[in-house]
C-alpha cells in the first residue's frame, strides 16, 4: 500500500472537475446545499485523495492509513464525491446523498464507517480530534499522518487555538491542517462577522510551519504537501485561499452559505464544467 502520488497535475485537475460535477448534481437533488464550498474545495480534496493521502479503499480499516478529519463536516457533497471516485463506494450509493435512511448525511458522520474518523458537525472541533490522533500515533510509533480540513470561519472558535498551542508545544509534526480560506460563513463574507487578522502571522507566531497558497492552483497545493512532509519539528498549516463556486462562471464569487440550487442550474453548471472551463 503506497502513497498514490505518482500522478500528473493534469490528472488531479481532471479529478477535481469530476468532484465539481458530482457536487453540483448531488446538491441539486435536494434543491439546496453547500455547493459553493464544495466547488471551491474540489482541488484540495482531489489532491488529498488522489495524490497525498496513503489510503486504500480495499482496506479502509488499515492500521497505518493516513487519517482525514473534515472539520467543516457540512461540506459533505465534495467529500462523498471524492470517496466515490477513489473507490470507497459505487455511484448508486453516492446518489443516495441526503435521502431518508442514507448514511451519506448532510453532515459527515461516523455512521458511514471508514474512512470517516470523527463526527465534526459542531464547528471548531476537528483540530482537537486530529491532535489526539497524532499524539497517539507518535507514542505508538505509527507512521501515518493526519490531515484536517478546517474552514476560516471556524477560527472564531476558541477550541481551535487551544489545540493549536498544544500541537506546537508537543511538536506534532505528523499533523497537516488545511484552512479552506473561502471567506464564507452563514452570514455571508466572514469579514462581515468578525474583523480579519493576518492568518500567516497568527499561525507563524504559534510556531506552526505556515504556508500560504492559492487553494485552486494544483501545483501550489502539491508543493505545499511536499513541504509538509519535509517538516519534522512542527505541525503544518496550509492557508489555502479558495473561491466559492470555482469552475462555474455564474457561481464564482457568490457568498451563499446554503444556496438554493435547482436541477436546471446544475445542468448548466455541469455542461460548463464538461466543456472544460
Amino acid at each position: 500500500m503506497t502513497r498514490p502520488n505518482k500522478v500528473s497535475i493534469g490528472y488531479l485537475e481532471e479529478q477535481a472537475k469530476k468532484l465539481r460535477i458530482h457536487t453540483c448534481e448531488l446538491v441539486s437533488q435536494r434543491g439546496r446545499g453547500y455547493v459553493q464550498q464544495g466547488l471551491g474545495a474540489s482541488d484540495i480534496f482531489s489532491a488529498l485523495f488522489f495524490s497525498e493521502m496513503n489510503i486504500d479503499p480495499k482496506f479502509p480499516d488499515w492500521e497505518n492509513r493516513d487519517r482525514l478529519i473534515v472539520s467543516t463536516a457540512h461540506n459533505s457533497a465534495v467529500y462523498y464525491s471524492a470517496l466515490h471516485e477513489r473507490g470507497f463506494f459505487d455511484k448508486k450509493t453516492l446518489d443516495t446523498y441526503c435521502t431518508d435512511g442514507s448514511k451519506l448525511e448532510i453532515n459527515i458522520t461516523e455512521r458511514l464507517g471508514r474512512p470517516v474518523e470523527a463526527t465534526c458537525g459542531s464547528l471548531g472541533q476537528g483540530l482537537s480530534v486530529a491532535v489526539g490522533i497524532c499524539l497517539s500515533a507518535i507514542r505508538n510509533n505509527k507512521p501515518f499522518n493526519t490531515y484536517v480540513v478546517l474552514g476560516d470561519g471556524e477560527l472564531q472558535e476558541g477550541q481551535v487555538w487551544e489545540a493549536a498551542i498544544y500541537a506546537s508545544n508537543m511538536k506534532i509534526s505528523n499533523l497537516c491542517m488545511i484552512i479552506d480560506f473561502n471567506e464564507l460563513q452563514v452570514e455571508g463574507k466572514s469579514e462581515n462577522a468578525i474583523e480579519h487578522f493576518n492568518l500567516f502571522e497568527r499561525w507563524n507566531s504559534h510556531n506552526w510551519n505556515t504556508i500560504e497558497i492559492d487553494g485552486n492552483n494544483m501545483n501550489e497545493i502539491i508543493e505545499a504537501f511536499e513541504t509538509f512532509r519535509k517538516e519534522d519539528l512542527r505541525p503544518t498549516v496550509i492557508i489555502a485561499k479558495t473561491l466559492p463556486g470555482k469552475g462555474v462562471s455564474f457561481l464564482e464569487g457568490i457568498y451563499s452559505h446554503q444556496m438554493f440550487f435547482s436541477r436546471k442550474a446544475s445542468q448548466y453548471a455541469v455542461e460548463e464544467l464538461m466543456n472544460g472551463k
